[in-house]
């Protein structure tokens, strides 16, 4: 690929500090900060061991997708894969599958964003807010790559630094407080470790999932990374450990300040399950307020952060669709700053609606984007599994080897299937989600009505004309 735009490629200019920091962030967001409540009042404590178990999956998901990128660093990712290693319907289905899922991503983190600001002013309308940042991001990502990567840079610095110091802040007040209610007895006091017994820890493992949604956004900058092949390994290897240090390590001393079953029954008292930060408001129980405010500020910053990378690796994988033949070629032009502009502006206006969504109905929003990002995840992630599995034949059959290869294949592969499949059959089971597991195969129908109309049938007719 080449690196100046004026062929219509992308630049490389995301340099390895962007994409350390690109794949750090893009394991912290809502599914955390916002998305916890609703995790804590199936699971109780044991949402630790969730967290654990569902980040093992994505790590393995990505060293699936890792090792196929080394070999081949494209702007297509998943989607490119899925075309050339599975089929033609595959890599469409991957890719128009990925990109409701964004913009699904971008209108549930606006939303996030409207409610993080009613913590100072309440007053102010979450679609309102929502607009206002909506503006913002998207005019980052018109710049050029380049600004796209040092605006992450600082977005995901802030709330990486900022987690660390919460869990380092809550470490001293449980040991210096000397107050008996915050204390590691408290994961297990209130209820035992799995009050609600293994059941649920399985109703929960869906939400779980979606807290580590975006992960998968690091193949997209691959096309854009100077030396993919020594960056992007060493940015999916550190996710275990990211796993480890953000999500069970910060939940621990949260529900070691204070019993998990008092912060839920704070939120419901609140009426919003999924719009609360449980950080927020252990800090501010605590009569931290500076702590509080500074909190609320990171995890707003982190909400832009995750959409800031929402509006890019749609537009790049649109950029790659269109390279396919999966998407109009219009979405493959690119301006002479290397930014696909159109495949910005598209999706954007989609997204938009996240506006309408908060004016119409501010209190259902996040529970409804979080079920269906669940679903359109466990398509994304299926995909990647099987895509690479037929990836591995092909290496074999041609007599190659790749210098990233992934752990322990193909147990591995089979076990995340079997990850996505126990996730759909929660969905189909629990009331408030069947509706987004029936969405699975309908939007698979939809989408395969598109790919006859769009891909089959040009091409039949094609092949029909004389010459």
């Amino acid at each position: 690929m080449q690196s100046s735009s004026s062929s219509g490629h992308l630049e490389r200019k995301l340099k390895n500090r962007h994409i350390q920091l690109i794949g750090l962030g893009g394991a912290i967001g809502t599914g955390l900060f916002l998305g916890l409540a609703g995790t804590m009042k199936l699971a109780g404590p044991a949402v630790l061991l969730n967290y654990a178990l569902c980040g093992l999956v994505v790590f393995l998901i990505m060293r699936f997708l890792g090792e196929m990128l080394v070999d081949e660093p494209t702007a297509g990712s998943f989607s490119y894969f899925a075309n050339r290693y599975v089929g033609r319907f595959a890599g469409f289905m991957a890719g128009w599958n990925c990109v409701a899922l964004y913009v699904l991503v971008g209108m549930l983190e606006l939303t996030a964003v409207g409610k993080l600001i009613q913590f100072w002013w309440p007053q102010v309308p979450t679609w309102a807010t929502a607009a206002a940042f909506f503006v913002l991001i998207n005019a980052v990502n018109f710049i050029n790559v380049k600004a796209f990567g040092e605006f992450e840079f600082w977005f995901a610095l802030i709330k990486v630094v900022a987690v660390v110091a919460m869990i380092l802040m809550g470490l001293y007040l449980l040991m210096g407080s000397g107050n008996p209610q915050q204390s590691v007895s408290n994961l297990w006091k209130h209820g035992g470790f799995m009050p609600n017994g293994i059941q649920g820890m399985l109703m929960a493992f869906v939400f779980t999932m979606v807290a580590f949604g975006g992960v998968e956004m690091l193949g997209f900058a691959a096309a854009e990374t100077e030396r993919p092949q020594q960056v992007i390994p060493k940015a999916i290897n550190q996710l275990i450990v990211r796993v480890l240090v953000f999500y069970v390590g910060s939940l621990a001393v949260l529900m070691s300040l204070t019993p998990w079953n008092q912060l839920v029954a704070q939120i419901e008292a609140g009426g919003d399950t999924y719009g609360s930060s449980p950080f927020v408001m252990v800090f501010s129980g605590l009569g931290a307020n500076l702590a509080a405010n500074l909190l609320n500020f990171v995890i707003l910053t982190a909400m832009l952060s995750v959409y800031n990378s929402m509006v890019y690796s749609n537009s790049r994988l649109l950029y790659g669709m269109a390279q396919q033949g999966d998407a109009p070629k219009s979405l493959a032009q690119v301006n002479g700053r290397g930014v696909p502009v159109r495949a910005i502006v598209y999706p954007g206006i989609v997204t938009a609606l996240c506006v309408v969504l908060n004016y119409v109905a501010p209190a259902s929003v996040m529970e409804i984007l979080l079920s269906l990002i669940s679903a359109a995840l466990v398509i994304i992630w299926t995909v990647i599994v099987v895509a690479h599995l037929r990836y591995r034949k092909a290496q074999v059959a041609r007599g190659a080897r790749s210098s990233f290869l992934a752990p322990l294949f193909p147990l591995t592969n089979y076990l995340c299937l079997a990850a996505m499949a126990l996730v759909v059959v929660v969905m189909a089971v629990t009331p408030s989600l069947q509706a987004s597991a029936l969405a699975i195969p309908i939007w698979i129908g939809l989408v395969y009505a598109a790919y006859r109309i769009i891909v089959v049938r040009p091409s039949s007719a094609l092949v029909r004309t004389p010459a």
